[in-house]
């Protein structure tokens, strides 16, 4: 099947507001939506950046129904999958949808390929383990997609290391499927997230559209505790007295279920939901809560991607996020109609010690020996991750978690069918020593993820004004919409430190370069000090007085408005 890009930018415009009209009954498009659409039809790679609620998926549903061929979503729950094909119009010319996954039988997900092949459906979910399966991506290639979409984008960074390893093998499906132009989608990505995205899909001079990401309705706490009983009482009695419906996020599946236990006592319709629950359970939950039927969700971050409920009152997290990327992906669920919403942290300095724990995980050095030694044993007959799995006995997550870290050290090469091969003059123990060096990188990155959350929850200064700046959007303090604004306001003891005159030589999105660290960027400026991801490094805190005083300690490389990305 070709592909087609309907005439002039006008002509596109144009029918994509009458597509957007007709087969959607949306009267307008946003600004944002519709430049995205026409880079899609543009056949451009494309990079989405907007608010939960904003109306991403819009950006590759329109365009759909005007490309020749049908558009693979990548989606990583069977949750989100559903909701979003239950969500599509009906009538002749909507894109029809259909999702391939384990719950359908041998009989489902043939009508399920054969509803695409004959163009009945345009739409084509799959989750990124579907796409790591010979039989799926030669299927794929055989239809000749028009657009290849990663919905929730921000998983290649957060979750693809460890826990979704297959989604760090998506550029590679997305040559073998043909290479169609590719679009990412995500609600919350700060500036070096979206370059590891675009890095991770293969992303070809990607455009750039981010929309700002202040949700001024949502009010902004933290509540700091010593004692875990208490705060485990006040997370209870909080998520009592707040208007429903609401979700609390819990650290552990324990927890989640102790919280919902607690609540449930009091007369609440509360469920807990976490990964270790059948997935018809987990889809009774889900269901539940989007009909109003349950008041409080208690669950662990397995809960609430791309949730389509729009009247969710609170969000109290019960411990310390392991990240403000993940952060604010989840308060980002409540207050979507607008009206005022509130997201509580809850939090104690021993928080920092698990989320570190969990940070920490990756495949060890034994397991990347056993997979190198494997990868070499097949030789110039290069092996599929099906192979190594049974060569060495371990599940297939920690053999494709294995071989990314081999691969992006540049120890194993891969070939265009996705098999596994030695590097040119890399021994097995050399593969695994690199692998485990760049383990070591993730982890320290994934460590300063956790200490900039905790960061947020003791900065002094106004919350929304730490929080956006993470994300590399300024915003002028005070909010008047947290705790800590509220404390200013009422006289109460605040930091006030003066604006370093060195700030003005480092503004947000500033390229840099560390004698020490190397290059990063400059996320955010809080009047004496500036915060820097530096991608070796991770997150860092410098005070400008220090690198005032040290001359050359951080060079300017390029600053904002020179930026690489284009759009």
């Amino acid at each position: 099947m070709g592909r087609k890009r309907p005439g002039t930018r006008q002509d596109r415009a144009a029918s994509l507001r009458e597509t957007a009209a007709d087969v959607f009954g949306w009267d307008t498009l946003l600004p944002e939506q519709l430049t995205a659409m026409e880079w899609v039809l543009d056949g451009e790679d494309t990079l989405v950046v907007m608010p939960t609620g904003s109306g991403k998926s819009a950006v590759y549903q329109v365009p759909a129904v005007l490309l020749s061929g049908p558009v693979v979503v990548v989606s990583p729950l069977l949750a989100l999958q559903r909701d979003q094909i239950a969500g599509l119009p009906e009538g002749e010319r909507a894109p029809g949808a259909v999702a391939v996954n384990s719950d359908l039988g041998a009989t489902g997900t043939q009508e399920a390929w054969e509803a695409v092949e004959r163009g009945e459906a345009r739409l084509l979910y799959l989750s990124p383990e579907q796409l790591a399966k010979d039989d799926v991506l030669e299927r794929l290639a055989a239809l000749d997609p028009a657009l290849f979409v990663v919905d929730e984008a921000q998983c290649v960074s957060s979750w693809g290391h460890d826990f979704r390893p297959d989604y760090l093998r998506l550029e590679q499906a997305v040559r073998r499927v043909g290479r169609p132009p590719v679009l990412a989608l995500t609600a919350t990505a700060a500036s070096p997230v979206r370059k590891e995205i675009a890095e991770r899909l293969g992303m070809r001079r990607p455009r750039l559209m981010v929309t700002g990401f202040d949700r001024p309705n949502i009010r902004l706490e933290v509540r700091r505790f010593l004692d875990d009983e208490e705060r485990r009482r006040t997370v209870v009695e909080r998520a009592a007295a707040e208007p429903k419906p609401g979700i609390v996020y819990a650290g552990t599946r324990k927890d989640s279920e102790h919280y919902a236990r607690e609540l449930a006592s009091l007369g609440l319709t509360t469920e807990a939901y976490h990964a270790g629950l059948r997935a018809a359970e987990r889809e009774r939950i889900h269901d539940a809560f989007l009909s109003g039927e349950a008041d409080v969700v208690v669950a662990t971050s397995a809960f609430g991607m791309g949730i389509d409920k729009e009247d969710v009152r609170f969000v109290l997290h019960a411990s310390l996020p392991g990240s403000l990327d993940a952060y604010y992906q989840e308060i980002g669920r409540s207050g979507r109609d607008g009206e005022p919403a509130l997201a509580v942290l809850h939090y104690r300095s021993e928080d920092t010690g698990m989320q570190t724990y969990f940070a920490g995980r990756s495949p060890g050095r034994e397991t990347l020996s056993e997979v190198a030694r494997a990868v070499h044993d097949h030789g110039d007959d290069p092996a599929g991750l099906d192979e190594l799995r049974e060569d060495t006995g371990l599940s297939r997550n920690r053999v494709t978690a294995a071989v990314n870290l081999l691969q992006e050290a540049e120890a194993v090469d891969t070939g265009e069918e996705g098999a596994v091969l030695p590097a040119d003059g890399v021994s097995p123990e050399e593969a695994a020593e690199e692998a485990a060096r760049t383990a070591q990188a993730h982890r320290r990155t994934d460590r300063t993820r956790v200490e900039m959350a905790r960061a947020y929850a003791e900065t002094t200064g106004c919350r929304r004004h730490f929080l956006l700046g993470y994300f590399g959007e300024e915003h002028a303090a005070p909010c008047g919409n947290c705790d800590l604004c509220d404390a200013d306001r009422d006289g109460q003891d605040t930091e006030d430190r003066p604006v370093h005159p060195a700030a003005a030589a480092y503004p947000v999105g500033t390229e840099v370069r560390h004698e020490q660290w190397g290059d990063g960027t400059v996320l955010s400026e809080d009047q004496d000090r500036i915060t820097v991801f530096f991608a070796q490094a991770g997150y860092r805190t410098l005070a400008l007085e220090a690198v005032a005083a040290q001359d050359g300690l951080l060079a300017v490389v390029r600053k904002p408005g020179e930026d690489r990305w284009s759009g």
